[in-house]
């Protein structure tokens, strides 16, 4: 069954050299989210692992999530109520609707690359992320930025308290060995 989140025996793995407190976020496809198993494969593969529900955080983008039959509401619920984490990817880049925030189970909202590559040049795209943050944290939900490449941009995203980023300023993509030696030197530089 981990073969399908293989990345969860790394993060076992990773929790064995110390970093206990990892949450591995993993995207998922529509298909894989519809697929009739998805949630005995899903708590199978965290049992597998040994690894509490907690530190795993499920990426399903808007287009998933607007399909809210109530068979995916019930999945989302069903895996929240075992402890597993869920964002939004790509926020902003597809349905409009904003009535699934109040709805689901969501506790991250990842804005959108996009915006936030343009946010210092654009005054439209930085009004759309100092919006998403807002209404995330008045939603009590974390938000992500996502595609930070430069200084400016993280300086600015530390003003309007953005919780976290991710993008080539902080790392590129690195296979588990890579993602080992960062984490020990962030832990190193403390």
């Amino acid at each position: 069954m981990t073969t399908y989140f293989p990345t969860l025996d790394q993060a076992k793995a990773m929790a064995g050299l110390g970093f206990n407190d990892l949450r591995m976020a993993v995207n998922i496809s529509a298909r894989q989210f519809r697929h009739k198993d998805f949630f005995k494969t899903v708590a199978g593969a965290l049992k597998e692992a040994d690894l509490p529900p907690a530190n795993l955080e499920l990426e399903l983008t808007e287009s998933v999530i607007m399909d809210d039959t109530e068979e995916t509401i019930g999945v989302m619920f069903a895996l929240k109520a075992l402890g597993v984490r869920f964002s939004i990817d790509d926020f902003g880049t597809g349905y409009s609707s904003l009535s699934y925030l109040r709805r689901l189970p969501i506790d991250t909202l990842k804005i959108d690359r996009s915006f936030v590559r343009n946010m210092s040049a654009s005054s439209d795209d930085g009004s759309i992320v100092i919006a998403i943050v807002r209404l995330a944290h008045s939603l009590r939900l974390d938000v992500v930025a996502e595609g930070v490449e430069t200084e400016n941009d993280l300086a600015l995203l530390k003003r309007l308290e953005c919780d976290r980023a991710q993008g080539y300023l902080i790392s590129r993509p690195v296979d588990a060995a890579g993602a080992e030696e960062f984490l020990r030197k962030e832990k190193r530089a403390g």
